[in-house]
């Protein structure tokens, strides 16, 4: 799992697939699997990139 988060780099917007009220979010950074992401709705969390596919916003 944690290969696709691979490509996540600060600047890029993902959301969550589990968690889509949260909105879109901003990566701020992607170190050793652990993602922080500052989502509109619910501000700054950290995520198990082994436990959770993160997903591109296209807009």
């Amino acid at each position: 799992m944690s290969d696709l988060n691979a490509i996540l780099e600060p600047g890029m917007l993902v959301t969550h697939p589990d968690a889509p009220d949260w909105g879109v979010g901003q990566v701020q950074s992607n170190i050793g699997g652990r993602i922080t992401v500052n989502f509109r709705e619910a501000g700054k969390v950290v995520i198990d990139g082994s436990r959770v596919i993160l997903i591109p916003y296209t807009g």
